[in-house]
C-alpha cells in the first residue's frame, strides 16, 4: 500500500492540474462581474446565474445550437455511412490496389489540415458552396479513422458468417447492413462520440468559410464574446459551459463503448 501512495499521489496532482482550468471556468462562470477582477481571487463559485440569463435571453444561443445539432448530426449520419461501406470493401473485398488505397486513406491523416484550407477555400468559391451548410457538412462526410476503424473490425469478423449469409442469398448490402454493422456496435459508437465532438468543436473551418450568422455553429459564436481589446470574461465562461453540456451528456452516456470500439465488438446478427 505505501509503496502505491507516490503513485497514487502523483495522479491526483495530475488530475488536479488537468481539472482546475475547467473548474475555473466554472467559477468565472457563476462570479460577479467585479469578482472576476478580485485579488486575490475567489476560488468558490458565487453561484450568481445572471451572465447565463444573459447569454440564453440577449443572444441567438438556441438559433447557434440548432445549427450546431444540424451540421453535427449530419456529418455522424454522412461518416458512420461511408466508413462502414469503405471499411467493408476494404476487409471483404478483394480488388486490384486494396492495399495501395488502404495505405492512401491512412496517409491522409498524416496530413496537417491547416496545409490544405487555401485549396479547399478555393475550390469551395469556385462552387460556390462558401457561408452555407453544405461546407460544413460534405467536407467532413468521410473519416479517414472511420474507415481505419471499421476496416479493422470488420477483418475480425468471422468468415463463417458471409458464408453462411450467402446459403440465405444475401448479398453484400443486406450483409452490412443486416450482419456487419450490428455486430460493429462499439465501433459504431465510437465513431458517432468521436465525430460529433469534432464536428460540434469545430471553429477555424466555419470562421473561415462562412460569414453569415445564421448559418455559423456555436464554437464561431463563443469569439463574438471577445473583443480586440477585451473580453467579456463572464458571460464567454457562461456560453462555454453550454456549449460544453452537450457533449458531456454524450460522453456520459457512450465512455463505456469507446474502448470496446477499439478492443472489442458486441451485437447480435438477424438476417
Amino acid at each position: 500500500m505505501l509503496r502505491q501512495l507516490p503513485r497514487r499521489v502523483g495522479l491526483v496532482v495530475v488530475a488536479v492540474l488537468f481539472a482546475f482550468p475547467l473548474y475555473w471556468v466554472v467559477v468565472t462562470a457563476f462570479n460577479t462581474h467585479t469578482g472576476v477582477f478580485n485579488i486575490p481571487p475567489n476560488f468558490v463559485p458565487s453561484f450568481h446565474t445572471g451572465a447565463f440569463s444573459y447569454v440564453l435571453t440577449h443572444t441567438h444561443w438556441f438559433h447557434y445550437i440548432v445549427n450546431t445539432f444540424f451540421i453535427a448530426g449530419s456529418t455522424v449520419l454522412l461518416v458512420v455511412l461511408t466508413s462502414a461501406m469503405a471499411g467493408y470493401a476494404l476487409a471483404e473485398l478483394t480488388f486490384k490496389g486494396s492495399r495501395l488505397f488502404f495505405v492512401m486513406v491512412v496517409g491522409v491523416m498524416m496530413l496537417p489540415a491547416q496545409a490544405l484550407l487555401i485549396p479547399q477555400y478555393a475550390v469551395a468559391l469556385h462552387l460556390h458552396l462558401l457561408n452555407g451548410y453544405l461546407i460544413q457538412i460534405l467536407p467532413f462526410a468521410a473519416s479517414t479513422f472511420g474507415v481505419f476503424l471499421f476496416r479493422q473490425f470488420f477483418k475480425s469478423l468471422p468468415r463463417e458468417y458471409w458464408e453462411a449469409a450467402q446459403l440465405e442469398g444475401v448479398g453484400h448490402l443486406r450483409y452490412i447492413v443486416r450482419v456487419a454493422i450490428p455486430l460493429a456496435k462499439p465501433a459504431v459508437l465510437t465513431v458517432v462520440l468521436l465525430t460529433f465532438v469534432s464536428s460540434w468543436n469545430q471553429f477555424q473551418w466555419p470562421l473561415i468559410m462562412t460569414t453569415s450568422h445564421a448559418v455559423q455553429p456555436i464554437e464561431v459564436a463563443l469569439s463574438h464574446y471577445t473583443q480586440t481589446y477585451e473580453a467579456n470574461w463572464r458571460k464567454l465562461t457562461s456560453a462555454v459551459l453550454l456549449a460544453l453540456a452537450p457533449i458531456v451528456i454524450l460522453f456520459v452516456f457512450l465512455q463505456r463503448h469507446i474502448v470496446a470500439g477499439v478492443a472489442g465488438r458486441d451485437g447480435g446478427v438477424n438476417l
